[in-house]
């Protein structure tokens, strides 16, 4: 097995767990990503590769991301912001370079998608962005959520949308340190210009 080699300015890095061979692949690593290519991903990229070692996660944790993606009471705007901004706490370029032109598809403003890419706060946000991004901002910097944050983001996206934005940030977050254990290389690279590391 063969470790792609993959920079980020001058920081070069090596797959640690590059993508396995399916005669490589044991009986349960085959099931799970042939249930993984029957449903909306079609196929086994990005995180999975990784997570392929460890067929049982894989499989429950894909079901997850699953609802977080395409079931979740959040809007896709929301939801690719949500990504975004977890993808730039965790410095995550294969989730940043896959979720930027999906953000910008969901309706994200260019600005709003920069000035996260610089580690700032973005200014021209909607009043939905803003909460979210706070809400965001303060779990992953305090590890919770005062009552101000938690009435503003109940009040604008309800209990459920409450539960779903911790979920996405749960969910990416582990997938994010999966990927940067695994050093997995971002996908269609040259696209998306990748994430420079904190602290600039």
């Amino acid at each position: 097995m063969t470790e792609e080699k993959w920079t980020v300015g001058q920081v070069a890095f090596e797959d640690r767990m590059p993508p396995l061979a399916e005669d490589k692949m044991n009986q349960a690593q085959r099931k799970a990503a042939a249930e993984l290519t029957a449903g909306p991903r079609k196929g086994v990229k990005g995180p999975f590769i990784p997570l392929i070692r460890s067929p049982e996660l894989m499989d429950r944790l894909q079901k997850v991301g699953e609802y977080l993606r395409f079931q979740s009471a959040l809007e896709p705007r929301i939801s690719e912001f949500i990504m975004l901004i977890v993808s730039r706490e965790w410095t995550q370029q294969f989730e940043w370079a896959v979720h930027v032109p999906l953000g910008s598809k969901a309706g994200l403003e260019q600005d709003v998608i920069e000035a996260l890419a610089e580690g700032r706060r973005p200014g021209a946000m909607r009043a939905d962005e803003e909460t979210v991004y706070d809400f965001c901002a303060e779990l992953l910097r305090t590890k919770g959520i005062s009552d101000t944050t938690y009435r503003r983001a109940a009040n604008a996206f309800g209990e459920n949308g409450v539960v779903d934005i911790v979920g996405v940030v749960g969910y990416f977050t582990t997938v994010s340190m999966v990927l940067n254990v695994a050093h997995t290389p971002p996908d269609d690279r040259g696209s998306v210009r990748l994430l420079s590391p904190f602290p600039f």
